[in-house]
């Protein structure tokens, strides 16, 4: 049975309690972590989310105290009461381990059946479990220093746009689907039998109509959602840091968000982001490192060697080239030692960006060797070599194919080289970069029309215009990426805010009027009415958080997350209703066939 308080009061959090502290009589609160015997004492280490703090209980100090405390087990909940004194054998490991607590009073809150998880830093278990016990695995230390970190960054984020002029203003939760981007996730109505509202991917919509409305300076911590697959550290719902501004172009936006992240880095990890934070374009970014979010932490660039190799009677390379692709290269320092299984094994990952193989040499103390040497020539290996500054001991590793194939395989080769040598060598460091210019328009060759790289509002660079009917694909976007260490921290763009270059958009998407107006016309509408030239960015607070936290892992800081299936251990969901509630929707469940 558990106790009541009985107007008993908490006098302070376990890790609070220093030498400053001795001679006062204070009343703790909090779980045992353990409790032991030594000699004719009872030690009872009692948690909470700042720490751990050691009570003291002994026949001298309280018989009845002492007696309770024998059987007090692990993640009981107790109330301690006593006098703060100096410890005889200090702890140096924790920062409360120059006292203890001599115990006069203990009260059990309520008792606790051993836990199907431990309650200990580090700890190594089934995620399954992890997830269904979610409320023990959050009382552990690490997780709970996490979710103070989280926040931490919050308010440090709140602190910054309050102290620049923003207002947080909510958007609805429950709007239409305009499923131009990934799957919605939808919500019955019950008082519209037949029809859905959305759950929304973004405030997108939303945020530009509150530029139109004149709120210049907008943003909100907010509740996303993406019914998808889910790759590696995605959740169905997930939190955006979402900020809209009007009058402002490119670079005022990424102005103001650089001081934000430089704020929010300082005030909860103590560093300095220096700022301005380096830009480089989405074209440099794809040839250098095959990916608009490149990892900086290393080098190994990608290397061109198209016209080194165009002249070899080698037929791998000559279609591609002929085609249109390319043949470009990685230098590996010191992949001269790798074996043939090892080079294989290199081969058979880039197969899976849809690469038809790899390419070799290696650049020995005694020559060079190479899978391809019946094709070259002394001429063209050392022309090779001298673009990719390759050195003896080192390993030249080739793909060729259309640009898109040999950028996409040689950028996923790059990361996996970096994790398998461990090249990066700074495992702390943060390195940030803006990508800028990204193409506005992208060719779906399923549907057969393009479609918008961001989403159908994003603006196109001035000089590029003219393109949207004769080139779309070449017309570049004023939008921009945030980027660390390999991941997109953010990204937001300037918007249309001309309704006759946002039809021209919309025509370039392959929408007619009627099309448009169904799906946007809220948006439109409101354009009639004087919109001001707006622009903005949405960070993945939840991303943000992993690296403030240094987890590689996203469920790490969402209190209750879901699996890669979007299924939620703890409450079961999602699951089945009663009739009556489908009933009242006008739903039925249709049989799946075998």
């Amino acid at each position: 049975m558990g106790e009541a308080l009985n107007g008993l009061k908490r006098s302070m959090m376990c890790g609070e309690v220093r030498e400053t502290n001795v001679s006062q009589k204070i009343t703790l609160m909090g779980w045992v972590q353990r409790n032991r015997k030594l000699g004719g004492l009872q030690f009872i280490d009692l948690r909470d989310r700042t720490g751990i703090m050691q009570i003291v209980f002994g026949e001298e100090i309280n018989a009845e105290a002492f007696e309770k405390a024998k059987g007090v087990r692990p993640e009981y909940c107790i109330a301690v009461t006593g006098e703060v004194v100096l410890r005889e054998a200090p702890n140096e490991n924790l920062p409360t381990g120059l006292v203890e607590l001599k115990c006069e009073s203990l009260k059990v809150l309520s008792e606790s059946e051993t836990p199907p998880i431990y309650i200990k830093e580090g700890l190594d278990a089934d995620e399954r479990i992890r997830l269904k016990y979610r409320y023990l695995d959050l009382r552990r230390p690490d997780m709970q220093r996490i979710f103070m970190i989280r926040n931490k960054a919050t308010k440090a984020v709140r602190d910054y746009l309050d102290n620049n002029g923003f207002l947080d203003i909510e958007t609805p939760m429950l709007t239409k689907s305009t499923p131009e981007g990934a799957r919605d996730y939808l919500v019955p109505s019950r008082n519209y039998p037949g029809m859905f509202y959305a759950l929304p991917q973004s405030p997108q919509i939303f945020k530009q109509l509150l530029m139109v409305s004149g709120f210049d300076k907008y943003y909100q911590i907010v509740k996303c959602f993406r019914d998808e697959d889910l790759r590696a550290n995605r959740q169905p719902e997930f939190t955006q840091v979402d900020l809209e501004m009007s009058f402002v172009d490119q670079d005022d936006v990424m102005a103001l968000n650089e001081g934000l992240i430089a704020h929010v880095f300082k005030e909860v990890a103590g560093v300095d982001v220096k700022l301005p934070i380096k830009r480089m374009k989405y074209k440099e970014a794809m040839e250098k490192y095959g990916s608009d979010k490149p990892d900086l932490r290393f080098g190994m660039e990608i290397m061109n060697i198209t016209e080194d190799v165009k002249d070899l009677d080698f037929v791998v390379f000559k279609s591609a080239i002929e085609n249109g692709g390319s043949v470009r290269a990685l230098c590996l320092k010191g992949g001269a030692n790798l074996g043939r299984k090892q080079i294989d094994k290199l081969a058979e990952f880039v197969k899976t960006y849809k690469a038809k193989g790899l390419a070799w040499l290696q650049i020995k103390e005694d020559g060079v060797k190479s899978s391809i040497a019946k094709f070259l020539t002394e001429e063209v290996t050392n022309s090779i070599v001298k673009t990719t500054k390759a050195e003896a001991g080192d390993a030249i590793l080739i793909v060729a194919d259309k640009d898109s194939v040999v950028l996409q395989s040689l950028g996923a080769l790059r990361l996996h080289l970096a994790k398998e040598f461990d090249l990066i060598k700074d495992k702390n460091e943060f390195n940030f970069t803006w990508i800028t210019e990204f193409p506005l328009l992208e060719y779906d060759e399923e549907e057969g029309r393009y479609s918008a790289a961001h989403h159908p509002f994003t603006s196109p660079m001035d000089e590029d215009i003219d393109l949207l009917e004769t080139n779309p694909g070449a017309v570049r976007a004023k939008a921009y990426d945030l980027v660390l260490n390999g991941e997109e921290l953010g990204g937001g763009s300037i918007r249309i805010h001309d309704s006759a270059l946002q039809k021209r958009m919309f025509k370039a998407l392959g929408f007619t009027e009627e099309s448009a107006q169904e799906r946007f016309g809220f948006l439109i509408d409101a354009f009639k009415f004087g919109p001001p030239p707006h622009g903005g960015l949405a960070f993945g607070l939840d991303r943000m958080i992993m690296f403030l936290a240094g987890t590689e892992n996203i469920k790490d800081v969402i209190a209750f997350p879901k699996n890669q299936n979007a299924f939620d251990y703890l409450s079961e969901a999602p699951n089945i209703v009663d009739k009556k509630q489908l009933d009242e929707l006008g739903i039925e469940i249709a049989k799946k066939e075998n």
